[in-house]
């Protein structure tokens, strides 16, 4: 009785450990059962996992736990939920640049829709998730923390399955991201930037931006969500820097509007330079209908008239492509035939001049060429 009694608390006290909630917004203990299984292939799971408040305007909820590998050794699994698939994005990029100061760290897309990997750690990222594993053990092996963490990352919705745009909009951007700090929905940059410049932004929560090295300059893209709050900026941004220009403070190298955007340059060698990495960023503006669509039936049209020209340019080439076969093979089968006939009439042509053909001198109009040896009347007339 006391053994099942302790079972019992055992069991309440794992529920409250995943169940604990610190807001409406923590994740349910299904989400964290099938983001940290017991069982996931020949990984185990050899603890309890433990939920974690990160704060619901910042990170927001996290859940760790260890694994065994089937190798050895032990692997921490951090599963982070955020808000949005931008901010889980930038739980990335954070991450990246502090391991960056040890060693050099490449984002790609190896697990994951990112991730990057490091001889100690694998994170990616996969829709509105983080998650980060690292070597429990020393003895663990690389090849068990890759595929633990490609195990995971099939289990997650995928949510957008895209990087944030703002990152392909960076010169050269595949470039960019290797370095690129990103922050999603900011109230300051400063965690990322501390130029004098940057105090006149004023963002409300609703901006992005992007930090990327181009050495040795740097490039801040920020973008606002509405044209009325990106002109504000501007004209805050270009009244500041004409204040530090004035005070003989440090300003940046180029500045420009373009479209929603606030572009930054610093720390350019000239002024040339600086002209042209900002001119290599462009606008590109997204229209998406709040309500329903009223030019849908256009593009159901469209699509339909796609569809229908594919479908006949398909069936013309597979005409074509039987019409060549067939003529193909029958000119095959006709030489084949043509040559074995041939081969017959001068096998025939052997014992017969009459072009493979026996004739009979009925009519007799074929000359004899040696009458002595053609039979004589007969004797009994």
């Amino acid at each position: 009785m006391k053994i099942k009694l302790f079972q019992s608390i055992l069991s309440m006290i794992a529920v409250l450990v995943l169940a604990c909630p610190a807001s409406a917004s923590s994740p349910s203990v299904e989400e964290i059962n099938k983001a940290l299984p017991e069982n996931l292939g020949v990984y185990r799971r050899v603890t309890v996992p433990r939920l974690n408040e990160q704060g619901s305007d910042t990170i927001g909820f996290s859940a760790k736990a260890d694994y065994t590998a089937p190798a050895g050794g032990r692997i921490t699994v951090n599963v982070n939920w955020a808000e949005q698939d931008g901010r889980a994005y930038e739980m990335l990029s954070m991450t990246a640049r502090s391991l960056r100061e040890k060693a050099p760290v490449e984002i790609g897309s190896k697990v994951g829709t990112a991730s990057f990997i490091s001889p100690n750690t694998v994170a990616f990222f996969k829709g509105a998730n983080f998650v980060q594993l690292s070597k429990a053990e020393p003895r663990t092996n690389d090849n068990d923390l890759l595929g633990l963490a490609s195990q995971l990352a099939e289990r997650l919705d995928r949510g957008e399955g895209e990087i944030p745009v703002l990152l392909k909009h960076l010169p050269n951007w595949e470039q960019g991201q290797q370095t690129a700090i990103y922050l999603n929905r900011f109230s300051s940059l400063d965690s990322i930037a501390k130029d004098g410049v940057l105090s006149a932004v004023k963002s409300e929560g609703d901006a992005d931006a992007v930090l990327a090295s181009y050495d040795p300059m740097r490039l801040l893209i920020i973008e606002f969500n509405t044209p009325q709050r990106s002109v504000e900026n501007d004209q805050r941004i270009v009244a500041r820097i004409q204040e530090l220009w004035k005070l003989g403070q440090p300003a940046p190298s180029a500045y420009k509007r373009v479209g929603n955007y606030s572009v930054f340059v610093f720390d350019a060698p000239n002024d040339q330079a600086a002209k042209q990495l900002i001119d290599q960023v462009h606008y590109e503006q997204v229209v998406s209908w709040l309500g329903e669509n009223p030019n849908i039936l256009k593009e159901a049209q469209k699509h339909y008239v796609q569809t229908t020209l594919g479908v006949l340019v398909a069936v013309l080439k597979a005409s074509g492509f039987a019409l060549i076969a067939c003529l193909g093979t029958g000119g095959l089968i006709g030489a084949l035939l043509f040559t074995r006939r041939r081969a017959q009439q001068q096998d025939v042509h052997a014992f017969s001049d009459a072009g493979g053909m026996l004739r009979l001198n009925l009519d007799e109009m074929t000359p004899q060429t040696d009458p002595a040896r053609l039979l004589g009347p007969s004797s009994s007339n």
